[in-house]
């Protein structure tokens, strides 16, 4: 195993001396060895003034944003490395929408760099947001799994796909206001019956939008006997 792993490294290494990388975006060299140049690795938006319970980007610090004092999370707090804006909105379009799985190998890329430095209380679990098995299928993989999958990896923290299942097919979120997004989801998400959680779970999702997804999955993960759950995503989306 070990030397199919050296030869593995081997072989990639040659093919990025052969097919050197181009940015996906603006197709300038790439820099540090990944289809992104600096330049455009730089116009991401990072997300450092946020509310430490929701990750909702903030123009000045503050304890919570509104709607957290409003409306209490389920989860404890949220990690959410970036904003959810130009350019890396483009990337994770092309990833979700249009099957660019290369677009979404430089995603979890840089979440990973971000992740080995930037990331917080490590849980004893990670659990990508399911698809509905119909949605699956149209799609052809869970973004957010492909993106949670090397992140636990880099973490060494377990990764789990099918202790919490969708349990029914709800409408696409996009276009949908707040109050829509909450009742569209409720009861969406299932854990299996015997299936065993630990204390401390990270739900992950590759956007983390009104938050409406997160919430709901946090209180089902609750309620099948995990103790806290902290939500992680790539990116957060400002209010508009």
């Amino acid at each position: 195993m070990k030397g199919t792993r050296t030869i593995g490294a081997i072989a990639q290494r040659l093919l990025r001396i052969a097919l050197p990388p181009r940015c996906l975006l603006c197709g300038a060299a790439g820099a540090h060895g990944h289809d992104l140049c600096a330049g455009c690795a730089a116009e991401m938006a990072i997300n450092t003034v946020c509310c430490p319970r929701c990750a909702l980007p903030l123009s000045t610090p503050a304890p919570l944003c509104g709607d957290c004092l409003n409306h209490e999370p389920p989860f404890v707090a949220a990690w959410a490395p970036w904003r959810y804006a130009h350019p890396l909105d483009l990337l994770e379009a092309r990833f979700k929408f249009h099957g660019d799985l290369a677009a979404g190998r430089v995603l979890a890329e840089r979440l990973v760099e971000r992740a080995r430095t930037d990331a917080p209380a490590l849980p004893d679990l990670i659990i990508p947001v399911p698809l509905h098995p119909a949605r699956l299928r149209q799609r052809g993989y869970n973004q957010a799994l492909e993106l949670a999958r090397p992140l636990a990896a880099a973490l060494t923290v377990p990764l789990s796909h099918d202790r919490m299942l969708r349990g029914r097919k709800t409408l696409a979120q996009t276009g949908l206001d707040r109050q829509a997004r909450r009742r569209n989801l409720r009861g969406a998400f299932v854990v299996p019956q015997g299936v065993a959680l630990p204390a401390h779970v990270v739900l992950f999702d590759d956007v983390m939008t009104t938050g409406a997804t997160l919430r709901e999955g946090a209180r089902t993960l609750l309620r099948a006997g995990a103790q806290r759950v902290d939500v992680w995503a790539l990116a957060r989306a400002p209010l508009r």
